[in-house]
């Protein structure tokens, strides 16, 4: 019997992952407790996409536990020991703004949480595959640094940049703002190293930008595509902070990217650190967003602009996958973001109208 564990298993990349690996005939054990509703309020429960898993038919069992709970953590890993052939950690508090209110709340989960996980799996299942959801957040604010050019509708670098094709995992992670949140990520990203290259087990730390999908709980504080296009389907008013709405994001389909974790697992490296997202293939700025969500909805939308940028937050991100790319060959993106904001509208639109 082949068991992944896999955390978050109620959120966006949790839930893809345990149907994705359910379906390659993996027994899935969740670790999820809800703790969305407590960062976001109840608009952003996974209660609705447990309750989906749990009624699909999959071999799956969620345990409601704290991944800040070390006793709890390790009775799960040792029940199922050896069997355990790969864990999955995508519980996290993902929101800079958020890790200001609660500061040990947010390195607890992010960074504790992350220990508890390698260490179980250490002691329990130490040949197992172990896959990090890190953040582009880990770099800071270092990319603000870059000379931008200001278009249109977006800013720019130059083509012949260095990093105008991407930001690649070269990038100094010292001396710049990370904000709490990320400086949280930071701590659990290095741990998920240093447990590959201390003791050899078969580690990987993706860093992504904005992943997204239909299944996405989106809030105003974190997880912008979903939100801006549940705002365009009920007509609430959209903030945007700072940059003049200009900022640059790339998108990556939660599909493509535990697509990505798949094919790691079946060819696995050791402390193995890739910059994931949408790339080039997939991104768009604030207001080009924003002009697909109304084309799709077919309505304009409220926005509002606050001229204070969030601090912390990037000008411009566009994460470079030629790493990931280069050692899995196989792998592939396969939604851009049009194609993602269509999706979510036809999965959501008669839900979120409920919701005006």
């Amino acid at each position: 019997m082949k068991v992944a564990v896999v955390t978050g298993a109620a959120g966006l990349v949790g839930s893809e992952a345990v149907r994705f690996f359910s379906a390659q005939g993996f027994k899935v054990i969740g670790i999820d407790n809800d703790m969305r509703r407590y960062f976001f309020g109840d608009e952003a429960t996974t209660a609705g996409n447990l309750s989906s898993l749990e009624h699909a038919g999959m071999d799956f069992v969620n345990h409601t536990v704290d991944i800040r709970d070390a006793s709890a953590v390790l009775r799960i890993f040792d029940t199922y020991g050896k069997d355990i052939a790969l864990v999955i950690h995508c519980a996290g508090q993902p929101s800079h703004d958020w890790a200001v209110r609660e500061p040990l709340t947010d390195f607890g989960v992010n960074a504790t949480g992350t220990l508890h996980l390698l260490e179980a799996a250490r002691l329990h299942c130490p040949e197992a595959v172990f896959i990090f959801m890190s953040t582009n957040k880990v770099y800071g604010d270092r990319v603000n640094s870059l000379l931008f050019r200001e278009l249109e509708t977006r800013w720019e670098l130059d083509g012949a940049h260095v990093y105008f094709k991407g930001v690649d995992e070269n990038m100094s992670l010292d001396q710049c703002r990370h904000s709490l949140f990320g400086a949280s990520k930071v701590a659990a990203d290095i741990m998920v190293q240093e447990y590959g290259r201390y003791f050899g087990m078969k580690t990987a730390i993706f860093r992504a930008g904005c992943i997204t999908g239909q299944r996405h709980c989106g809030v105003p504080q974190h997880g912008y595509l979903a939100y801006l296009m549940k705002c365009a389907v009920t007509g609430r008013e959209y903030e945007i902070f700072g940059y003049k709405g200009k900022q640059v994001r790339d998108n990556i389909h939660s599909y493509d990217l535990v697509n990505a974790f798949y094919h790691f697992y079946l060819a696995p490296r050791s402390a193995a650190v890739y910059n994931i997202g949408g790339g080039r293939f997939s991104h768009c700025s604030m207001l080009e967003s924003i002009a697909l969500c109304e084309k799709i909805a077919g309505k304009p939308m409220k926005v509002r602009y606050n001229a204070v940028n969030r601090s912390g937050d990037h000008i411009w991100w566009v994460s470079d996958t030629g790493r990931f790319s280069a050692d899995y060959p196989g792998w592939s993106l396969t939604r851009r973001v049009e194609d993602i904001l269509v999706e979510m509208h036809e999965s959501n639109k008669v839900f979120w109208s409920g919701q005006t």
